[in-house]
């Protein structure tokens, strides 16, 4: 029987999706960035006490787990998110299929959510939450899991590396940021969240293969 070949897809349809609904968003968020931010950013839920001091906050809302995903807080922040999730995940929609792919991104993003609010409350901070690093570190993760001898070229210095490698490195160093503290604003638990769930995601995906669509 003759084997069925598939297109690679160099912009597949949920990559695609994803790059057009955050370049839009990013160009909506200044017409009003009070209500953009109050209401779809993660937002932990403030005390009482601190409520009057926070106007712009609505409070934690469900949809906030995915929204925040959505929002960036510059140019650069929105490239950056945007072309690692290209670089990245266009193997992984064209191996796993478009589906798939937006589960597993999906799962991430709520997981790094999730992650973050916990560490919020633990700390008793009130802050938004914005970007799609979360969801972005979750397909880093997959990507050096399916392809880890894939060769990547560092930019600092430049220098090749095997996937599963840089994988690694990159998950020590967020952890590192995340426990010490350095570079403040960045989210760094969210980041490891988002890994985390989508190993998660992926043991299960072991134990119960989806069914590529």
């Amino acid at each position: 029987m003759a084997g069925i070949r598939h297109h690679y897809s160099l912009m597949p349809p949920v990559i695609k999706l994803l790059l057009i609904s955050n370049v839009i968003i990013f160009f909506l968020e200044p017409l009003s960035t009070r209500f953009m931010i109050g209401n779809f950013a993660l937002w932990p839920m403030p005390h009482s006490a601190l409520a009057p001091m926070l106007p712009v906050v609505n409070n934690f809302h469900l949809w906030q787990l995915v929204s925040y995903a959505f929002l960036h807080g510059s140019l650069m922040h929105l490239l950056l998110n945007m072309y690692a999730l290209w670089l990245f995940g266009i193997a992984l929609e064209n191996l796993w299929g478009s589906r798939n792919f937006a589960v597993y991104y999906l799962v991430c993003v709520i997981g790094a959510g999730i992650t973050q609010l916990m560490v919020a409350s633990s700390s008793g901070a009130v802050y938004p939450t914005i970007g799609a690093s979360g969801g972005v570190f979750g397909v880093l993760l997959a990507f050096g899991v399916f392809f880890p001898n894939q060769q990547l070229l560092l930019l600092i210095p430049p220098v090749p590396i095997k996937a599963k490698w840089f994988v690694l490195l990159y998950g020590i160093v967020e952890l590192v940021f995340g426990i010490t503290g350095t570079e403040a604003g960045v989210a760094h638990f969210a980041h490891l969240g988002g890994m985390l769930f989508g190993f998660l995601m992926i043991l299960y995906w072991l134990n119960h293969p989806p069914r590529r669509n």
